[in-house]
């Protein structure tokens, strides 16, 4: 009888350590799923706004922005202002004294320390992005009133790919800074960029 008994209370202990064991499973099963529920997908895509990161990597240095002021052009990596009290002027080729030609030639000169490119003058003051956040240089880049009449980004690819005064970015003179990245793997970003329908950042 005592026998009986204990084999008994065993077969209930082993019941109640079977139904333990079940519960902390199927426990740790739903903590399994919630932490999957709330993990991102594995290959998540990116959003699209962020297509123009590589863009603005370029066109936010100051290779770019130096000459994409309002009033004066700025120099140097830190944005000083040009020397000589160089303004804007009516229409970006600086004032009836002092015109952009007078010191920038067709090429680099004097060793590279004074730039030059082709037509040298600043960007048109609706192109203007001074002070503009790398959202609102997309937003001007894609618009035609504010980008010289491009409308398509076709039309946008193709002056950052045969501009003299894009393309001086990467030929700069001197020890000036370089862009980030070679002018083939800035025209790809832009290309990707225009492809997705030029999306710009939140």
């Amino acid at each position: 009888m005592r026998r009986l008994q204990k084999g008994r209370h065993g077969l209930a202990g082993l019941a109640r350590l079977g139904t333990r064991a079940a519960i902390a499973s199927m426990a740790a099963m739903a903590a399994m799923a919630a932490a999957a529920a709330m993990a991102p997908p594995a290959h998540a895509a990116p959003e699209k706004g962020a297509l123009f990161d590589p863009v603005a990597s370029v066109v936010m240095t100051p290779r770019c922005v130096n000459c994409h002021q309002a009033e004066a052009p700025r120099q140097k990596d830190f944005a000083v202002l040009h020397a000589q009290q160089v303004v804007r002027g009516k229409n970006g080729h600086g004032s009836a004294v002092l015109q952009c030609a007078a010191c920038h030639q067709g090429t680099n000169t004097a060793g590279g320390k004074v730039p030059g490119a082709p037509n040298w003058h600043l960007a048109p003051l609706s192109m203007r992005w001074q002070g503009l956040d790398k959202k609102g240089v997309c937003r001007q880049m894609r618009d035609p009133a504010r980008n010289g009449n491009r409308k398509t980004g076709e039309q946008v690819i193709e002056h950052m790919k045969t501009d003299p005064l894009v393309l001086w970015a990467w030929q700069p003179g001197a020890s000036r800074t370089l862009p980030p990245m070679s002018h083939e793997a800035f025209v790809r970003a832009l290309e990707q960029w225009a492809a997705a329908g030029m999306p710009c950042p939140d």
